[in-house]
């Protein structure tokens, strides 16, 4: 059973959703369970905080960025073990993220009678919606920022070789496995957590506009080939992306740049629609503009990029 509740966050003034979450399992072709308890904030009642936290678990935060700050409203993860924590993302320009996971990090310290704990700021892609924050953590202390090249993420996790290497990093009694997914940028990648068997999935997969560059259309082929592969033995409750751009009704989206996102898709996704980005991808895709709409996704093949 989920609980909730809303609070203040001190002096920052934003607002706080928590939810905890038994994540059961949805039978075949059954919806998927929602996960938060709170709906999340979507421009369509005026005044809203810079963010909004909610929580899957006491040790599993998502955090989503106003689209009131940012027509993006990338979603961000905080992941908290015995050892470290892991920051997915530091959010899009217009952003005050910082505090946020501050002071979510603050609370957990103080609920398990702790002075510090060190912190890491991953990314799921080096896009500049989901890094614009990453200076506000290169002065904090006990906190490392891992780079944003293929290179470096590779070189951070013990990926090798990338992108066809799946490496675990372990948060201390909370080994996470790291999954290369370039295709949507270089240095792309999904995170898996056995203890919740969630899919972080940033911008590979999410209900929305998946953005693909001609030229990089292999590489997300590949990738996703190698994610089926990985699901197929380790079960996932639920995958969770970096936006919501589709709306409740099947294969409709917002438009670019909305502000307010009446009927909004669940940010939550059934593992079914892995497969579904797979096949979806078999077609050609080859012609920037034309895209492939499905009920909860729609392809969108882009001109060229450099990564």
């Amino acid at each position: 059973m989920m609980t909730a509740k809303g609070r203040i966050l001190g002096a920052a003034g934003l607002m706080m959703g928590l939810a905890t979450s038994g994540l059961l399992v949805a039978a075949p072709g059954a919806p998927l369970p929602r996960l938060f308890a709170e709906r999340w904030i979507d421009g369509t009642h005026g005044a809203e905080p810079v963010a909004q936290v909610q929580a899957l678990d006491a040790e599993t935060f998502v955090i989503r960025q106003s689209v009131k700050t940012n027509f993006e409203a990338p979603f961000l993860y905080l992941l908290f073990g015995r050892d470290k924590a892991l920051l997915i993302d530091t959010g899009a320009e217009g952003g005050v993220i910082r505090p946020v996971v501050d002071r979510v990090i603050a609370e957990w310290l103080a609920a398990h009678g702790r002075q510090a704990i060190p912190l890491v700021v991953a990314h799921s892609h080096a896009h500049g919606d989901h890094i614009a924050g990453d200076a506000a953590f290169r002065d904090r202390p006990d906190t490392t920022l891992v780079g944003l090249k293929p290179a470096d993420v590779a070189a951070f996790f013990g990926i090798k070789p990338w992108p066809g290497d799946i490496a675990t990093f372990d948060l201390g009694g909370r080994a996470l496995s790291i999954i290369p997914t370039p295709g949507h940028q270089a240095a792309a990648m999904m995170v898996y957590d056995p203890q919740l068997k969630i899919l972080l999935s940033g911008d590979t997969l999410y209900p929305g506009r998946l953005y693909v560059p001609v030229n990089f259309l292999g590489d997300n082929r590949a990738s996703i080939d190698r994610l089926s592969a990985f699901v197929r033995t380790h079960p996932v409750r639920a995958v969770l992306g970096a936006h919501i751009e589709m709306t409740r009704e099947p294969g409709r989206d917002y438009a670019h740049e909305a502000l307010e996102h009446p009927n909004e898709h669940p940010l939550e996704l059934p593992a079914s629609e892995i497969a579904k980005l797979r096949q979806g991808l078999r077609a050609r895709l080859d012609t920037p503009g034309q895209s492939q709409v499905h009920d909860r996704f729609i392809i969108v093949p882009v001109p060229p990029r450099d990564e």
